[in-house]
């Protein structure tokens, strides 16, 4: 009889954490090994300086989000679930206090040609603190050359400079349907470049997701949604959550003096 209770307490307890594992929060869920050990590969390479200035000062702070279906969060389960959104509550739980607005400005099957000509109602309008511009994914599936948009991004950077806001650059998403294409890789080293030689940051998201498929050993179904191509809600959270911890670094990285840098140097 013990023993039939036993079994019977073990089935409830599974139970129960199955229950639990099904209704567990998309933020909790970024909590698992292969999102963790990602968050600390992402590093921006410039300090966030206006963003810092908004944090030291206790001003408002907003974020523009622009770019296509994953900035807008195809794959996605709800408007809640995308990274934008993901990233305002992540932002939130960092500087508890501040006032933090991501604004989503994501539409589908846009390029960046698209996204220029809405630019200033889209983002200049806004007076973002700081731009975040995913571009690049639906020019290789349509298997446009990447180099036809050097002179493009550039000009998109020199908008958002002029307005004083910050800059990151998100790069394509590592998914079967991108990968099969022969400019996938020509348009992630063409954005990494960009970054570069603008002095500006990159979020690697072509290399993250990379990651969590060639050294997790994570299938794409774990990650990426069924159509092959989109994100799914793990790694909408997982981007959102390694990127707030990118942005809170830079944001708070102390700036050495001109000097101090040369003598480094």
């Amino acid at each position: 009889m013990q023993h039939y209770f036993a079994i019977r307490a073990a089935k409830q307890i599974a139970v129960a954490a199955l229950a639990a594992a099904v209704t567990l929060p998309i933020a909790a869920r970024a909590e698992q090994p292969g999102c963790d050990a990602q968050t600390n590969l992402v590093r921006f390479a410039y300090p966030l300086t206006h963003v810092a200035h908004k944090l030291s000062t206790n001003q408002p702070i907003t974020i523009v989000a622009i770019g296509s279906s994953s900035t807008a969060g195809a794959g996605a389960s709800s408007a809640a679930a995308t990274y934008p959104s993901r990233l305002q509550v992540e932002l939130s739980q960092r500087f508890p206090g501040h006032n933090i607005k991501v604004i989503n400005r994501g539409v589908n099957g846009e390029e960046i040609t698209d996204m220029l000509k809405r630019f200033d109602q889209a983002v200049i309008a806004a007076k973002p603190d700081l731009v975040l511009w995913q571009f690049g994914t639906n020019s290789v599936i349509r298997d446009h050359a990447a180099s036809d948009h050097s002179a493009s991004a550039r000009g998109g950077i020199a908008k958002i400079r002029a307005t004083g806001a910050d800059v990151v650059l998100i790069d394509p998403q590592y998914a079967p349907k991108v990968i099969a294409k022969p400019e996938a890789v020509s348009m992630v080293d063409l954005i990494a470049m960009t970054a570069k030689r603008e002095d500006i940051d990159l979020y690697p998201r072509f290399q993250v997701m990379r990651r969590w498929h060639d050294e997790d050993h994570m299938d794409f179904k774990a990650f990426v949604s069924p159509d092959g191509l989109h994100m799914n809600d793990w790694s909408y959270a997982c981007l959102a959550k390694s990127l707030g911890q990118a942005i809170a670094e830079a944001a708070q990285r102390p700036v050495l003096p001109v000097s101090v840098h040369a003598f480094a140097d």
